[in-house]
């Protein structure tokens, strides 16, 4: 997805107390992946898809005392979209980043041990890329080490 123009908002205030609301809260948007815009302020490429993703999550937010608003918007400039996507971008680097370094690790690992990390790295791969949104090139470095350590594992199965 490149820069897309349009883009869905949730602006939120969530009780202080009791603090697992909050932490429920910021958990699920960052599972989406969303830019954090500001205090109580988040965003993601507008499409059918994330919008509803976040008017659940606005609806849970009032479901707890808090407040919520779900907007669609546009950036005010393109600089300013852009610095928002690459923030985004930069933060799917990391993770992929730490699957690539994962994979390489369990290179070396006793053959169950690495059958298990490939499920588990190539289960982490599906949830990055649904919050992938502006997808930086380590993540096809991400899937290739992920395959080549299924590859090496399934090797060894055959031997």
């Amino acid at each position: 997805m490149g820069i897309a123009g349009e883009w869905v908002l949730l602006a939120y205030r969530i009780p202080r107390q009791p603090s697992t609301l909050r932490i429920t809260v910021w958990r699920k948007l960052d599972r989406l992946g969303v830019a954090r815009l500001g205090d109580g302020l988040v965003a993601l490429p507008a499409d059918a898809r994330t919008r509803e993703q976040l008017e659940w999550i606005a609806e849970e937010i009032g479901e707890v005392g808090g407040t919520s608003t779900v907007w669609l918007a546009v950036a005010g400039s393109l600089a300013q979209e852009k610095a928002v996507a690459a923030e985004m971008r930069k933060a799917r680097t990391a993770e992929y980043g730490a699957v690539i370094d994962q994979a390489r690790e369990a290179a070396g690992a006793r053959p169950g041990e690495r059958s298990r990390t490939v499920r588990k790295l190539q289960a982490e791969l599906r949830r990055i890329e649904r919050r992938d949104y502006f997808p930086p090139a380590e993540r096809e470095s991400a899937r290739q080490a992920v395959r080549e350590l299924a590859r090496q594992t399934a090797a060894e199965g055959m031997s």
